[in-house]
């Protein structure tokens, strides 16, 4: 069916819905809110759907049953309908002479996609469906648009983003992988509960962005006149609340980044941030390899991860590899007597494709050439460690090595979930890079942190030794429910704008 003629077609069927409407209006209010539903789908089939089909008339258990009417069989004087719930569905008998005058008559011109209301008994047809046989039957709102074709539902897969309540409706899939989702959240708050942290709730609106090398979204405050920016990271409050006093603070945050979009990237996603004092990186290390066997055991039963067809084993010891060691690794031809040395990098950089700039030092090099040729070859989950000092301006130097910084990201897949690290505590040390971000801002470095006075006033007050660490919570939603893209476990994605006719 051609586009044009679909759309047609569609129009027709809602003019002929509004009709109906209308008619429905003439007796009485459509759209009705007394009725109370007493039971779910899914509880009547955990209850009673072992019982025989004489047990469960002999018991006589009225149930009042709501949802959106998903199936509607007629069949002369008695009909089967389907209404689906937030649970599941449950089949409803419905017939003339049982129901009040006129009811069946009414049921009749009601359509697939109507939300109903039904009270009965609980039996079990000749097949064994639980079913209620209907008392009585309402229409509680009358849905004006069709449902998609059952078996086909939403195709079109930028349809199933932009009408993710219609995609909810149709694809018991979706809903399960938000019902995922939440379930998953549920659990590191337990985690991090359990492990006596205090989930705290800091500004979406601030007025210095800081936190991660990131590009901001900025707005405007009519009332204070003055610019404002949606944060990109909670860090740098967290860890003012380190200084506060408060050792264990975490926050699941929604963060926002006006940068590209793609399968693993959103402008707004949902981060866990946590912040340890009297800890260090090898710590957090060591709670995160915990908190990814125990979600595994936990909504899996396995410590064993299938992700697009790859496995992936959280029961062993990460892998744990400096970022120098993954260059050397999946880099055979290097020199490492030259992995510092700026010209060498360059050049080895230039030579892989890499685009690069004159004020690119050794750190920064190496980054690229981490990022551009390693990254993806780490499938196993891994800890790489020691990221160059000159690319992570908020981590505390190595004590042995100032070239390098106790930092570690975690990677499965060929992905990054966390970045994590042991927190720079010295305010003058801290000073100073912001300052040089300052300069590679005024460079036009968009992404380059800003110098953040207060944060280093608070520092000043002193801020003991701590260790911290960022959780993509979008990315670990895709692991566990084997989700290709991002926009597969955001309800609603960002997308250009839809244009309506």
């Amino acid at each position: 069916m051609t586009e044009d003629k679909h759309k047609k077609e569609e129009n027709s069927l809602i003019a002929e819905r509004r009709r109906k409407l209308d008619t429905i209006r003439l007796d009485g209010n459509p759209f009705p809110n007394d009725f109370r539903r007493t039971a779910l789908a899914q509880e009547l089939f955990n209850n009673y759907g072992e019982y025989e089909d004489d047990d469960l008339r002999a018991k006589k258990l009225k149930v009042a049953v709501a949802g959106r009417m998903m199936v509607k069989r007629v069949m002369g004087k008695a009909s089967f309908i389907k209404l689906q719930d937030h649970t599941g569905q449950i089949q409803i008998r419905l017939e003339r002479d049982r129901l009040p005058k006129d009811v069946y008559q009414a049921f009749k011109k009601w359509d697939v996609g109507d939300i109903l209301g039904a009270t009965g008994s609980l039996f079990k047809t000749k097949t064994g469906e639980l079913t209620v046989i209907a008392d009585e039957t309402w229409l509680l709102t009358k849905s004006l648009r069709p449902l998609p074709e059952k078996f086909h539902g939403l195709a079109d897969q930028e349809l199933r983003y932009r009408r993710r309540y219609v995609d909810l409706i149709m694809n018991e899939q979706s809903r399960e992988v938000f019902r995922r989702r939440s379930e998953i959240i549920t659990y590191i708050r337990r985690f991090l509960d359990d492990q006596n942290y205090l989930e705290v709730e800091t500004p979406m609106l601030q007025t210095t962005p800081g936190g991660a090398v990131a590009r901001p979204f900025e707005t405007y405050h009519n009332a204070l006149n003055m610019d404002m920016y949606l944060r990109v990271a909670p860090e740098l409050n967290l860890k003012r609340l380190i200084v506060g006093g408060f050792d264990r603070v975490y926050e699941i945050n929604r963060n926002f980044r006006n940068e590209g979009v793609s399968t693993q990237h959103n402008p707004e996603f949902t981060m866990l941030e946590l912040y340890q004092a009297y800890a260090d990186y090898k710590d957090i290390i060591l709670m995160f390899e915990g908190l990814f066997k125990g979600l595994a055991r936990s909504l899996l039963g396995t410590e064993k991860v299938l992700y697009q067809g790859e496995t992936y084993d959280f029961s062993k010891p990460f892998n744990r590899l400096t970022v120098e060691e993954v260059i050397l690794q999946f880099n055979t031809s290097f020199d490492r007597s030259k992995l510092r040395d700026v010209e060498y990098l360059r050049h080895r950089a230039t030579e892989s494709g890499i685009k690069i700039q004159d004020s690119y030092g050794a750190g920064k090099l190496q980054l690229e050439i981490f990022e551009k040729t390693c990254e993806e070859q780490l499938r196993q989950p891994t800890f790489v460690l020691q990221y160059p000092t000159e690319v992570s301006p908020l981590s505390r130097k190595n004590d042995d090595d100032p070239f390098v910084t106790d930092r570690f990201e975690l990677f499965i897949g060929g992905r990054e979930f966390a970045n994590g690290f042991s927190e720079l505590n010295d305010p003058e040390d801290q000073e100073e890079r912001f300052q040089a971000q300052a300069l590679n801002r005024n460079a036009g470095d968009l992404e380059a942190l800003v110098y953040d006075a207060d944060y280093i006033r608070a520092m000043e007050y002193g801020l003991p030794p701590v260790a911290g660490v960022g959780l993509g919570i979008d990315r670990v939603v895709m692991l566990f429910t084997d989700s290709p893209s991002i926009r597969d476990v955001l309800l609603f994605p960002h997308m250009r704008a839809e244009v309506f006719d």
